[in-house]
């Protein structure tokens, strides 16, 4: 499960007014940016086969990959946007802000 907070989705109105609707955002497994989530044009990054879709928000799909969501998957995810620097090729790098995720492990509560 994917959620986004106001200040997510209020970057991503940004974006898609800079960058048109056809986005999708990629939680990264790691390596040159951290784990964060990237946010790209949808002609510009191919999904994998290995990719899971984890949901939307504002109509943006949101993918991670398998080897990541084994470790993930009992957590919910939350796409949030905090002062900062984006990632190298993530739309959000030149905003002053960044994308962040954060996670809360799923209960039955």
């Amino acid at each position: 499960m994917v959620t986004a907070t106001d200040e997510a989705l209020a970057l991503l109105e940004q974006i898609k007014a800079r960058h048109g609707d056809d986005l999708l955002f990629h939680q990264s497994g790691g390596c040159c940016d951290g784990s964060a989530p990237m946010c790209y044009s949808a002609k510009e990054f191919r999904i994998g086969a290995n990719d899971v879709l984890l949901g939307s928000i504002a109509d943006v799909p949101v993918y991670i990959g398998a080897a990541q969501h084994e470790y993930w998957k009992h957590t919910e995810l939350t796409i949030d946007a905090v002062p900062g620097i984006g990632g190298m090729f993530s739309l959000d790098n030149g905003t002053g802000q960044r994308f962040l995720t954060r996670s809360d492990v799923c209960t039955t509560e």
